[in-house]
């Protein structure tokens, strides 16, 4: 099955708020979670009715019932059911708490609960047990098939209202970028979004409390700022801290930082105006009284040099920095208005190989002002902080005043005029529809307050105003879609083209729609079935639909959970923050050349290629790759392949100080069959807690694992990880 004729299909089914992919119904509210695999011969994926209580815009098709399956009657098959797993699931044993001695199979959705629990347990071959009688030739797949069809046809083709959703901070930040070229850390306002199996765009598990809607209010009016420019800002400071685990050795390069420096930190700050700011460093300090000498970048070009000498140069250095950190700050330094990259690094010293006093290994030390293990002879920069703005000058054009001040007024008398323009271009982008009356009216209000009489920055200070106010509007925040007016509550209607491209655009780029797409959906042309398969594969080409694998690729593969691993520094000292961020960067990069690029679904698990750069080239022992720049290369040999071959898998399945076939065998059964096994009784032993040797040697652990197999309660469910996580 090729990937972009899947990514269509699921894209026609969820920019409507359809079923995975294997399913040709719409699923209930209250049904239980969709089936892991795909159905033997699925019917063709078309959208069906979506959940807001609407009608897809032609096509429908739902699998039929059947009697029976591959020539078995359904009395038939309940015979088998009754045979193979009555023994198991009676009244007296009720394995697994599941009785099924008189399970019916035309009866299977008046218990959905357990007949889907059957067509996992089925579909992944964990039923019946290993050493269990089976039944001969296909009567398993004809159980399983005929479950399924009569759940489906039993299912309402309705599942209900479908529960109004806001954008997320991976939305936020995406959509800020897009409609004003400005880039945002949500973090830093909104509060952590909740998930639910992992994911965090599922809105019926989307908290909405006053504190989140103050939070939006707060986000509406820092984004404004930096959007347009403040040129009477006040004089604040922002902070910005580098991890523990960044390293930060002596021959170690940080992306983004000019060459020839090593360690320090790169990050996206928003200089308000035209102003003088003081840069302030917080510095480890390190091992010995080695010169230092810190280069402070700004969009690449050079705004300062300090230098840094501990225990005997203290210029610039506060007198109360706390032991065993040094202070540093410059003069004012001018910068322009605008967003502008940052960098900090140590000019680097040494090209050669580096004996560390404590450890030989590129750990940085942790923030604690003590030699402890990984810390390196080098002083390690352990935040930058930025004040100002001071004596502001003006604003200057910018990135962001070019996307937004699209026509600027000569006079005074035209000044309202352009604003309005201005805010009803941004607005129709940012509401995601045409804009009513009372929307323009509302925006211009807001203008008329901040653009008073007598304000020789009125008009900037207007379009502000506005700005703010559109995007703290329930319009930006919350994903509404329209209702006609002629339907009645709990009656189907068709969903408009304009709630289609919003659906489309956020699940494909996790954006708001672009202008091709919303020119569509004004002309009512997009919901054509070759129209929308044509810009599901353009919107699937596009650079945007790297959200896809940043987004939906490391939720499902829960790469978030790199961050929770750090690596024994003993016994892995080459591994740090940059090696991990690389890892993760691999698998978004693989993910994304598999969807762009229509290759098959198997190269999850067989692909001989990967992309990397010099530093995980390194890790993997692959030759002939250098610099930042991530690549595809092939492995040079068989032991990689897949996901299950990348770092980034191996580092969350595994232990800080060991791999864990466990881990690992749970992870498969979790994340790519969709069977998560049911958590250990609590008076079972860890596998730690396993004798260890035997006959006078020490157990392997896959020994280790067949004796911790052996107790009757750990059977169940390591009889199927262990063997996929070894």
């Amino acid at each position: 099955m090729k990937l972009v004729l899947a990514c269509t299909g699921l894209a026609a089914a969820l920019a409507v708020s359809l079923a995975p992919a294997a399913e040709a119904r719409l699923r209930a509210p209250n049904d239980p979670p969709a089936r892991p695999a795909a159905r033997s011969n699925p019917p063709k994926i078309i959208p069906v009715r979506p959940a807001a209580r609407t009608v897809a815009p032609k096509w429908t098709a739902v699998t039929p019932p059947t009697s029976g399956a591959r020539g078995i009657s359904s009395a038939g098959l309940s015979d088998v059911v009754k045979t193979y797993c009555g023994s198991c699931h009676s009244e007296r044993t009720k394995r697994g708490n599941l009785v099924l001695a008189a399970y019916n199979v035309d009866d299977a959705a008046t218990d959905v609960v357990v007949s889907e629990k059957m067509i996992r347990k089925l579909r992944a071959d964990m039923m019946p047990p290993p050493g269990s009688k089976r039944p001969k030739g296909d009567s398993l797949l004809a159980l399983v098939e005929a479950i399924e069809s009569n759940i489906d046809h039993a299912g309402p083709i309705n599942p209900g209202n479908r529960t109004f959703q806001r954008m997320n901070r991976p939305e936020y930040e995406r959509v800020v970028r897009d409609l004003l070229k400005v880039e945002v850390n949500a973090g830093d306002y909104l509060p952590l979004d909740t998930k639910s199996a992992n994911f965090d765009n599922i809105s019926d598990v989307q908290s909405l409390s006053p504190a989140l809607l103050e939070s939006y209010l707060n986000a509406a009016a820092a984004v404004s700022r930096m959007a347009v420019g403040e040129l009477k800002a006040p004089n604040t400071q922002a902070v910005y801290k580098i991890s523990p685990y960044a390293s930060q050795h002596p021959w170690d390069h940080v992306d983004g930082t000019p060459y020839g420096t090593r360690g320090g930190m790169v990050f996206t700050h928003t200089f308000p105006a035209d102003a003088e700011y003081e840069f302030r460093l917080n510095i480890g300090g390190g091992v010995g009284t080695r010169l230092e000498d810190l280069d402070i970048s700004v969009d690449g070009e050079q705004v300062a040099l300090l230098k840094y000498e501990k225990g005997l140069a203290r210029n610039n250095t506060s007198a109360d920095a706390p032991a065993g950190f040094d202070y540093l700050r410059t003069m004012p330094v001018k910068v322009r208005a605008g967003q502008r990259k940052v960098s900090v690094a140590f000019v680097r010293r040494t090209e050669g190989p580096f004996e560390d006093l404590v450890k030989p290994h590129d750990w940085s030390r942790a923030s604690a002002g003590t030699a402890s293990a990984g810390t390196t002879e080098s002083p390690p920069l352990t935040e930058v902080a930025i004040n100002g703005p001071f004596r502001a000058t003006g604003v200057s054009e910018n990135e962001s005043r070019k996307a937004l001040f699209t026509c600027k007024p000569t006079a005074v008398a035209v000044q309202r005029a352009c604003a309005q323009q201005i805010l009803t271009r941004v607005a129709t982008k940012a509401y995601r529809r045409p804009l009513k009356t009372t929307d323009v009216s509302a925006l211009m209000g807001f203008y008329d307050k901040a653009a008073t009489a007598g304000n020789p920055n009125a008009f900037e200070d207007g379009v502000r105003n506005g700005l703010q106010a559109m995007l703290a509007s329930p319009y930006f925040v919350f994903r509404f879609e329209s209702t006609p007016a002629t339907v009645k509550p709990g009656r189907d209607f068709t969903i408009s083209d304009i709630d289609l491209a919003s659906r489309l655009s956020f699940f494909l780029w996790g954006t708001i729609p672009d202008d091709k797409l919303m020119s569509l959906a004004r002309h009512n042309q997009l919901s054509t079935k070759a129209t929308f398969n044509g810009e599901v594969k353009r919107m699937l080409a596009d650079p945007r639909s790297e959200a896809l694998s940043t987004r939906f690729g490391s939720q499902w593969l829960r790469l978030q959970d790199l961050d929770k691993v750090h690596p024994d520094a003993f016994f892995f000292p080459d591994f740090d923050l940059q090696t991990a961020r690389a890892m993760q960067t691999e698998t978004e990069l693989f993910m994304a050349d598999l969807i762009r690029n229509d290759r098959s679904i198997m190269d999850m698990y067989t692909a001989d290629y990967t992309f990397v750069n010099e530093r995980l080239a390194k890790h993997y022992n692959i030759l002939g790759v250098t610099g930042d720049e991530f690549r595809k290369v092939k492995y040079p040999d068989d032991t990689r392949r897949g996901l299950l071959g990348q770092g980034s898998v191996l580092v969350q399945t595994s232990y800080g100080n060991r791999t864990s076939p466990v881990l690992r065998g749970k992870w498969v059964m979790e994340v790519l069959i969709g069977m998560p096994p049911p958590p250990p009784p609590p008076s079972v032993p860890d596998l730690e807690q396993t004798v260890g040797a035997k006959d006078g040697r020490q157990l392997t652990t896959r020994e280790r694992m067949e004796l911790h197999r052996a107790d009757p309660s750990c059977k169940t469910c390591h009889q199927y990880m262990d063997p996929i996580g070894l």
